[in-house]
């Protein structure tokens, strides 16, 4: 299988990045660059493997052969597993804990989980309808390959091993020998069709015009960093909840976010659900694609999180393809949109985060036709334009930039500038600047920082 190559990235397309968006195409371009960082990730996998030996290095080979294998044959279902969200923090969890293994460091007492890897290697393996006998101990009693699904085995037991066999005519299916009685094999299906009798899957929540489904997760045990392995158990009419918001949420950024809405069905999104009071949205560096959220109050929230998380996610893919800071410092600062002290990498990503949230609200105020909505939106607005203003010159001021990150704060200065000069009913722009020094003294107090001392 050939390694990770060159990636140029069109002026254009970075200029376009830096402003705040980017569209399709951009999103189709960092979506090549994580495929080839989980390629690149891939291949060290197996070269620290070789450097640790034994059994860790034999099972890695094996399931390395596998995906050359499948790459031969059909390396689209090879790109389609390695891009899948727990394909990424399976590959950088994996590969930490072999260079901690190799180095003597600590936790090298726990074996690393080298049948993340197996389970990738025989999700290609079925994807691309090649051939094998993917065999490794579990860990659980649930057997899961990214991008497919996977399914639980009552009875199994860690140390049982499970065995994905795909035949040549490229059905496949999971045994697992648990004691005495083993359990009865599971069918795999060769593409993802959602969870269907044993079979745990993610659920289609939207199929758009064009571009890949937004899928709803709760079954991958490595769906999200941080995130409990067993599922959250949504309920059916949970569920129903979902797909009714998620379809209302894609019909606003549809007629009304249009860049939003292409970059979002650029390719498969993945949405994982979490117990988290209010409003909660993240993103992982790791997992391009998936977007950790508490359940939406309303499809006007969803959008919001949506556009919200997705400037994260270009965010981060770009960090993976350009140095735009000095990583030394240990400055700390104010962030208008969090309690406590960031980093420059947090304030960074939150400065390009919301300024995407502040454009999402000058649409919206552009289309609401309820009075008190639009209200809301020209304060929002008001609020986010500053804020993301305001940290978009801390970031200028910090003398840490590189010459490119240079030029990326001062391409999303120009655009915040312009939306500083729109006009905003005096109201709007008075509750929208109360919001901003409130929270400003709030984090004074709560984090004991004296006003005169705040960066």
């Amino acid at each position: 299988m050939t390694g990770p190559v060159p990636l140029r990235v069109p002026g254009r397309l970075f200029t376009a990045l830096a402003s705040g968006g980017g569209g399709a195409d951009a999103l189709r371009l960092l979506a090549r660059a994580e495929h080839s960082r989980r390629l690149a990730c891939a291949l060290a996998v197996t070269e620290t493997a070789g450097e640790v030996g034994g059994g860790v290095a034999d099972a890695v080979a094996r399931a390395w052969d596998v995906l050359t294998a499948a790459h031969r044959t059909d390396p689209e279902a090879v790109a389609a597993v390695l891009s899948h969200p727990s394909a990424g923090t399976a590959l950088t969890c994996l590969l930490a804990r072999l260079d901690r293994v190799v180095a003597g460091g600590p936790g090298v007492a726990c074996a690393p989980p080298v049948h993340w890897f197996s389970a990738l290697s025989a999700a290609a393996a079925v994807r691309a309808g090649v051939p094998a006998r993917v065999r490794w101990a579990l860990a659980t009693d649930e057997v899961f390959l990214p991008s497919l699904g996977g399914a639980r085995f009552p009875g199994a037991r860690p140390g049982d091993v499970a065995e994905v066999v795909v035949d040549a005519e490229g059905a496949a299916w999971i045994q697992v020998a648990a004691g005495s009685r083993p359990a009865r094999p599971v069918e795999v299906p060769r593409v993802p069709s959602g969870p269907s009798g044993r079979w745990r899957a993610a659920h289609r929540l939207v199929v758009p015009d064009a571009g890949g489904p937004l899928l709803l997760d709760d079954a991958d045990p490595l769906r999200f960093p941080g995130v409990p392995a067993r599922p959250l158990g949504l309920a059916e009419d949970d569920l129903c909840r979902w797909r009714s918001t998620a379809r209302e949420a894609c019909r606003l950024l549809r007629a009304h976010h249009p860049q939003t809405y292409a970059e979002l069905t650029a390719g498969p999104r993945t949405l994982v659900p979490v117990d988290r009071p209010g409003s909660f949205s993240g993103s992982s560096a790791e997992a391009f694609g998936a977007m950790a959220l508490s359940r939406p109050r309303s499809a006007r929230g969803l959008a919001l999180s949506l556009a919200h998380e997705m400037q994260h996610a270009k965010f981060a893919a770009v960090l993976h393809l350009f140095d735009l800071f000095e990583q030394d410092g240990e400055e700390l600062y104010y962030a208008p949109w969090r309690p406590d002290p960031r980093p420059l990498l947090g304030l960074f990503h939150g400065a390009y985060a919301h300024l995407g949230v502040a454009e999402f609200w000058n649409r919206c105020r552009a289309v609401e036709r309820d009075p008190a909505e639009r209200a809301l939106a020209e304060a929002q607005f008001a609020r986010w334009r500053v804020g993301a203003r305001q940290a978009t010159e801390v970031l200028l001021a910090s003398g840490r930039l590189t010459a490119l990150g240079e030029h990326f704060a001062q391409t999303m200065l120009g655009t915040l500038d312009a939306l500083c000069r729109l006009p905003v009913p005096a109201e709007a722009r008075r509750r929208g600047l109360a919001l901003a020094a409130d929270h400003r003294a709030q984090w004074v107090r709560r984090n004991g920082v004296p006003e005169a001392q705040l960066i």
